[in-house]
């Protein structure tokens, strides 16, 4: 297990696939884990070399209260890849995830090699999200399980893999999800992204009621220039419900 240090936080981090290929970190959403992205373990590990990452209060990664901001998430997963020893790399992130590979790219363009934000935007509605955040600190995580979970998948997800995501939901700390929440809530991204410079593919899913095309993935392809665009079969939770189809859109990315 490795772990880096940051201000506030103890973040869970792991390596996978191969030392010698390409540098590809991956982003879990909000309210999820590095564990999203174990179905297209198999058809990465053996092209890529992978950095998985929990995110400040998800997961293994544990951090303090109060109100964490896009740049500090950005920063957080720089100071791994670091300590990883990854120099140059592609990001792919879902939702709050690539919100993140988003504003890393916009932080340190010399670090990015190429863009995958995956069912994520770059504006959502503050308001809401205020409301979202004062439930959980107030209720806790269970107060927003039927709003996430109708969000996260659809109903052709397996029963097993939303039995696993809802667990998971209910377990993470919810200072944790508030934390990212008010990331979500204050990011600043909308009018910057025209600034991004490496080559982008922005995924959507046809069943992603959080972050349709319509309104969130058309404003990326329309304001990062040179932006690439593949809808995919799936919820907001594309990772579990279109594996396969993303490994290979992903590697198709990559690799040409």
């Amino acid at each position: 297990m490795a772990f880096t240090q940051r201000p506030g936080a103890h973040l869970y981090w792991k390596r996978d696939g191969r030392d010698d290929g390409p540098a590809l970190v991956l982003l879990n959403s909000i309210g999820t884990d590095m564990d999203l992205w174990d179905g297209l373990l198999p058809r990465l590990r053996d092209r890529f070399a992978l950095l998985r990452i929990d995110a400040r209060g998800h997961g293994a990664s544990v951090a303090g209260a109060g109100d964490y901001s896009l740049a500090m998430l950005a920063d957080d997963v720089f100071a791994i890849a670091d300590d990883a020893g990854f120099d140059r790399f592609s990001v792919a992130g879902v939702s709050l995830g690539g919100m993140i590979a988003m504003e890393m790219a916009l932080r340190a363009p010399t670090r990015i090699e190429k863009l995958m934000p995956v069912c994520t935007s770059a504006t959502m509605d503050a308001a809401s999200w205020d409301d979202r955040i004062a439930t959980v600190r107030r209720d806790g995580m269970a107060a927003i399980v039927d709003l996430v979970m109708g969000r996260f998948l659809s109903d052709a997800a397996e029963p097993a893999v939303f039995q696993a995501v809802l667990r998971q939901l209910l377990a993470m700390d919810r200072e944790g999800y508030a934390g990212c929440g008010a990331a979500i809530r204050d990011m600043a991204l909308a009018d910057r992204i025209t600034g991004i410079a490496c080559p982008t593919l922005i995924v959507t899913g046809t069943r992603d009621t959080s972050t349709p095309f319509k309104g969130h993935g058309d404003h990326l392809l329309a304001q990062i220039p040179g932006a690439a665009h593949v809808e995919l079969e799936a919820a907001h939770l594309a990772p579990l419900e279109a594996s396969d189809a993303l490994a290979d859109t992903i590697t198709l990315f990559l690799e040409t």
